[in-house]
């Protein structure tokens, strides 16, 4: 096992175009950490730097204490599994998991207990005999597990691994992996741009945009109290309800003021006022803080009015999605119970569950306040 260190990793194509920027980022010895973000944004190219597969532009990569730029990827001690499998079609799944390690000249008998116990860890020593096409997608994707593992490397490389499966393959096979880096506890590097995938496997999860770092931290952390306004409306399904507004203070209290909205925000964030009467900002609000109320009930210095367009029913739980006056759309995650399409409805936030964001943090430009900044530390303002 080793840890894995990126200083200044940059990583430029022909045409000035830059897939990574500048990135830093320090992974502990025995970490599962996830790189997460949409398509484009370098989470995939940083995987490959590390692999050997992609040059570095610049920077400084480090695997345990060893520096590996020049270092050739099968001198690294690495082992990536791949989207598509890349299982030789023409050997059994034996064969396929001992092909490494026969060309490192192991010794056979050691060979043959190596495979034995990975293919006993994953469930395939029934499949041992058979060749990738007589497999299910599930089970090839357990093979290049197992032709991973049988390696013993320091570091484990996925990228996105689970795409090709269907749903219920995907859930299991996750949960797989994570079973495999509780007993294993091999430092793993895992991309995704499936934000369940991220939050359920990693110890830390690290948020990509435009090929910087947004935010590093703990998934809870990084759902809670986001860096950014990209990182709040990245992460969570249905994502999070955005509004425009500004804050004043009155009465003592820090108000939040949209056009459909006058929301009361904890004191704690009055030092977004800076000695502003009016800043203004954007509030988001999780579906899931949002509580469905009778108009009759509601009080408009606490709520946001608005008219129900269509509910989603998920079993114990609906999705309510909402129009303002002003056009404004909004989701509301809220117990299962009937609802009218065109009802008007009141739905309200606690204080403590409204975040505030710079207007222009919503990374789809570079003008963002958190672009270029070394997010490994970085914690959100909170409320």
């Amino acid at each position: 096992m080793a840890s894995v260190s990126l200083q200044g990793i940059s990583k430029v194509y022909p045409g000035e175009v830059h897939a990574v920027r500048d990135l830093d980022l320090e992974i502990r010895d025995g970490e599962f950490l996830v790189l997460v973000g949409p398509s484009g944004c370098g989470k995939s190219t940083t995987l490959r730097m590390i692999a050997g597969l992609e040059n570095i532009s610049s920077g400084t990569l480090k695997i345990g204490d060893r520096v590996v730029n020049e270092v050739h990827p099968r001198d690294r001690d690495i082992a990536m599994v791949f989207q598509n499998y890349a299982l030789y079609p023409h050997m059994t799944v034996y064969d396929n998991m001992a092909f490494a390690l026969k060309m490192r000249k192991v010794p056979k008998d050691q060979i043959k207990k190596q495979v034995n116990w990975a293919a006993q860890m994953l469930g395939l020593e029934p499949l041992l005999g058979r060749k990738p096409k007589a497999l299910s997608g599930g089970q090839r994707q357990r093979v290049a597990l197992g032709r991973a593992i049988v390696r013993k490397p320091a570091v484990f490389l996925f990228d996105e691994p689970l795409s090709n499966l269907d749903a219920k393959l995907r859930v299991e096979t996750r949960a797989e992996i994570k079973r495999l880096h509780r007993e294993l506890n091999t430092t793993t590097i895992y991309v995704t741009h499936d934000q369940e995938e991220a939050m359920t496997l990693g110890d830390r999860v690290v948020v990509m945009c435009d090929g910087w770092i947004r935010q590093a931290d703990s998934p809870l952390t990084t759902y809670q109290t986001p860096a950014d306004r990209f990182v709040a409306g990245f992460l969570g399904m249905p994502p999070m309800n955005f509004f425009e507004g500004y804050l004043e203070p009155s009465d003592g209290k820090i108000w939040f003021v949209g056009v459909d909205s006058r929301l009361q925000i904890l004191d704690s964030s009055k030092h977004w006022l800076q000695g502003n009467a009016r800043r203004q900002v954007v509030a988001g609000i999780r579906p899931e803080c949002l509580e469905l109320l009778d108009p009759a009930e509601a009080n408009y210095d606490h709520c946001i009015e608005a008219t129900v367009q269509v509910s989603e029913l998920l079993g114990s739980t609906m999705d309510v999605y909402l129009q303002t006056g002003s056009g404004n759309r909004l989701v509301c995650r809220a117990p299962a119970a009937p609802i009218l399409e065109n009802t008007k409805i009141a739905v309200r936030a606690l204080p403590e569950d409204i975040h505030i964001f710079e207007p222009n943090e919503a990374g789809d430009t570079k003008s963002s306040t958190y672009y270029g900044r070394n997010l490994n530390t970085l914690v959100s303002q909170p409320v």
